[in-house]
């Protein structure tokens, strides 16, 4: 099975000529698709099962796609989402865009450019995918550690030597030595190197989900 075929593309829009086109375009990229024509529906079926976009048009009845990006947003949904808006809602659009979705299409759309964005809107979520579940690893090493291996995994990180460990926290140089040897342990590193590159790793991949790199 390819790529594509693992992903899926959820598209929100209360006219049905609208969700149709979609469901063809998708369909033709052999892209899962699934349409709604209110934002409850899609809420009521929505069920994270892998890399996914969200085709969300601007205004819908009841709840609008504001509204409905807000609501995720409050419920931690990371499902990458493209707004789909008229040529006068370009200044809300954008207002989309700092909100955190990926992208907007403006109405009438190039079919082949409006696949093209929702292809790289699902690309995004599928790397943002490998990098929360990379962090979540690290973060299940790190959980292991003691509160003192903490300590010490932080001063040889800054660089500290053993040492000046020991004289921070008052503890023996054998001592220190013991704790790196189990921090490098539970943490999977072969070597400084290693360990520091994985701190770095987790924390660059945290400000990437975040939006602070």
């Amino acid at each position: 099975m390819n790529e594509a075929a693992r992903s899926a593309a959820y598209v929100v829009d209360d006219d049905e000529s609208i969700r149709a086109l979609w469901q063809w375009l998708m369909q033709s990229r052999g892209i899962d698709v699934h349409t709604f024509a209110s934002a409850a529906d899609f809420i009521a079926a929505y069920r994270d099962a892998g890399a996914a976009c969200l085709v969300l048009d601007l205004h819908l009845p009841d709840m609008s796609g504001l509204e409905l990006q807000q609501h995720l947003r409050s419920r931690s949904v990371e499902i990458p989402i493209v707004f789909v808006t008229g040529h006068g809602d370009v200044p809300t659009a954008v207002s989309a865009l700092k909100s955190g979705a990926v992208d907007f299409i403006q109405k009438p759309f190039d079919y082949r450019l409006a696949v093209q964005t929702v292809e790289k809107a699902i690309e995004h979520d599928r790397e943002a995918r490998v990098r929360r579940a990379r962090r979540s690893e690290i973060d299940a090493r790190l959980a292991l550690l003691t509160e003192r291996e903490r300590e010490v995994l932080e001063r040889v990180v800054d660089g500290g030597q053993n040492k000046q460990i020991a004289g921070e926290l008052g503890i023996s140089v054998k001592t220190v030595e013991v704790h790196r040897a189990k921090v490098m342990e539970k943490l999977a590193a072969t070597s400084l190197a290693d360990l520091v590159q994985l701190m770095l790793q987790r924390n660059q991949e945290g400000e990437r989900d975040t939006g602070t790199s």
